[in-house]
């Protein structure tokens, strides 16, 4: 029987990592901290920077460490730091260039001419991250989508009863059956005392349990996700706030047992021979908010009213099937908790790349009294203390480095799903590009995976678009008729065009070195055949050597690229949820407003994640052949439609 389920606690450990450092380390660095500067301290403690942290995920063992080089056409793609002692003067495979604080540094490939591995290094150069704050974000990903059952502390007897301490799991006949509850669940009573217990209920005896006003949710999920604003619904419903925020994470957690059910056995169980991966992100504003007795005319020192907040979200170019949808804010981080790691292993005179919480950027340490040797004066140690207090009186949380969420989620997603071979489909946005060389840099190396970037004229507008639209398929239709070829479809013709287009031209370029020939990434895209109504013409790229595939492979892939996937589902996000809105112009028409943004990230991954099941598993759209499926269907993951219902009463 399945018992109900409950939300993780923030202070459950559900991913051990690993500290990092050994504790002679730590006793090292609290050695050094008075008499080093901190340019001397934190060069002291760069090792860090190219140690692998391990954690524990149900049960097996992880091994991260992300700072290589990123770029395919290298010698080193994706290879961890070594130093050659065979060769003269003892060179490492990459160095660490820069100067001044850590974000400015960055890790370059040295070219050692070891005379085993073959090719150039073309200079590259990859800005490092903190492996533990990876491990660290990837924590945070698990624990806001874990759900655990509910563990009942029963007393099945009075005090002093001789039975005491035994159970009705383990000694029924020491107990009466007194029927069922109004939960349907099962009363016990003992023999003994006569206490009566009633267990319980499991998720098939009860949907309702310490749920009033059950009747409300169908009502409540649809205003939702028709844009209704949280004021609007609880007039509508006759519920309060509270209420109202009650239900959503009571949905929530619905539509967690949900996944549970069909999506995590589906993909368990299935294995894609290709997957198809489009990632973007888009930004919304969270309203910046005073927490209560922290406002009034003693507190004139204010932080801005908007916070521009990421939004990370994968979807599969051909189904449309969204994995997931992360926002890029950490709700359960205590600045205590970062105070307290900064005293333990010294952080504020280390490079970011090496802290714990390097992926809060300008929040990863906590500011400290200058020590002897520091280069910090008092006032600038008063400023920076300054701002972490003025934060601690708005909204809990801090804002996540982009790039951190977006390798945490493309690792969960590598997890999830079993694909012999991947391709991925992105903006030319740095945190995308970095993200996925990083996290697929083994299967990039094997060319088993290869990354096309798709780019957008965004000045064009919807009547330029249009008319490309229209004009790009009728030259396409006059090549075809011009070579002869006997088929009208548009989709045909542009393979066609396309394998003569790859004949003559590459996404690489072959560079002269001495006699040997090598190839450097030559950032010429190509003008997509097939130009859409909203985008008109589009660009694509391809950052992965396609040199070993003939031109009609070539054709096939660049046919397929397209981020019409995360497009589609961000403009449902746009269109649906009141608390992820598009500005308002104001009445006086001098500015904009956010009135609807909502104050607490939380409720807005719920809402995110509450679309996004229903998206996938209940919204069903006309294919090509008239059939009207769900992006699950489309996936094969299921073989039905559901109805909201089914996910709100697990039926």
């Amino acid at each position: 029987m399945a018992r109900l389920k409950r939300l993780a606690e923030k202070d459950e450990e559900l991913i051990i990592v690993k500290t990092p450092i050994t504790t002679t380390e730590i006793a090292d660095r609290v050695k050094h901290y008075d008499l080093l500067e901190p340019s001397k301290f934190s060069k002291r403690y760069n090792n860090l920077l190219y140690r692998p942290v391990s954690f524990s995920l149900n049960g097996e063992e992880h091994k991260i460490q992300y700072n290589f080089c990123g770029n395919p056409y290298c010698k080193w793609p994706g290879l961890p730091q070594k130093k050659f002692t065979s060769v003269k003067g003892n060179p490492s495979r990459y160095r660490l260039s820069g100067r001044g604080k850590g974000e400015n540094q960055a890790i370059i490939c040295n070219d050692v001419p070891t005379g085993v591995v073959k090719g150039m290094t073309w200079g590259c150069t990859t800005f490092p991250v903190s492996n533990w704050s990876v491990a660290e974000e990837i924590k945070r990903l698990v624990h806001i989508e874990t759900i655990k059952d509910v563990e009942p502390n029963y007393q099945f007897h009075k005090e002093g009863c001789i039975q005491e301490g035994t159970t009705t799991f383990e000694d029924v006949h020491l107990f009466y059956k007194q029927g069922k509850s109004k939960t349907n669940a099962q009363v016990w009573q003992c023999k003994t005392c006569k206490k009566k217990t009633s267990l319980m209920p499991t998720r098939k005896q009860s949907t309702t349990y310490h749920q009033k006003r059950n009747d409300i949710l169908p009502s409540l999920v649809m205003d939702l996700l028709n844009r209704t604003p949280v004021t609007r619904t609880c007039e509508k419903l006759g519920i309060g706030v509270s209420t109202y925020y009650h239900k959503l994470e009571w949905i929530y957690r619905r539509c967690l047992e949900f996944v549970e059910r069909h999506e995590k056995p589906a993909f368990e169980r299935i294995e894609f021979p290709v997957m198809w991966l489009n990632t973007d992100k888009m930004t919304y504003n969270l309203n910046n908010v005073r927490k209560k007795g922290q406002g009034g005319k003693g507190f004139d020192d204010v932080e801005e009213a908007q916070f521009p907040t990421q939004i990370v979200v994968t979807a599969d170019v051909h189904s449309k099937y969204v994995f997931r949808s992360d926002i890029a804010y950490d709700w359960n981080i205590d600045i205590n908790d970062i105070k307290l790691d900064t005293v333990l292993f010294k952080e504020d005179h280390l490079n970011e790349f090496c802290r714990k919480h390097g992926r809060f950027r300008k929040h990863s340490f906590y500011p400290m009294p200058p020590s002897k040797n520091d280069t910090q004066t008092e006032w600038e140690y008063k400023q920076t203390l300054q701002e972490f207090d003025r934060r601690e009186r708005y909204i809990d949380g801090l804002h996540v480095n982009s790039t951190y969420t977006t390798i945490a989620h493309l690792w969960l997603i590598k997890q999830m799903v079993k694909a012999s071979e991947w391709r991925f489909v992105t903006d030319k946005d740095n945190s995308l590009m970095t993200a996925f060389s990083r996290v697929f840099a083994n299967e990039t190396r094997l060319t088993e995976a290869h990354h096309f970037i798709s780019m957008v004229d965004r000045t064009k507008s919807l009547k330029q678009c249009n008319q490309e639209f229209k004009d790009g398929r009728a030259e396409l239709l006059r090549w075809g008729n011009a070579m002869m070829h006997d088929t009208r479809s548009i989709w045909q013709l542009a393979y066609l065009y396309l394998i003569e287009v790859f004949k003559s031209k590459q996404f690489h370029e072959e560079v002269m070195v001495g006699s040997e020939r090598h190839h450097k990434w030559a950032e010429s895209p190509i003008e997509h055949p097939i130009p859409t109504r909203d985008k008109g013409f589009y660009y694509v790229d391809c950052k992965t050597d396609l040199s070993s595939l003939e031109p009609k492979e070539i054709a096939n892939l660049v046919l397929n690229v397209s981020d019409y996937s995360t497009n589609n589902f961000m403009q449902q996000i746009r269109r649906r949820l009141s608390i992820i809105e598009r500005p308002l112009v104001t009445a006086r028409g001098d500015g904009k407003s956010y009135i609807y943004a909502n104050f607490n990230p939380k409720y807005a991954q719920f809402a995110l994640t509450i679309l996004r099941i229903f998206y996938n598993f209940c919204e069903a759209t006309k294919d090509l052949d008239g059939i009207k499926r769900t992006p699950a269907q489309r996936l094969g993951i299921t073989d039905k439609q559901f109805d909201l219902k089914d996910i709100l009463y697990l039926r």
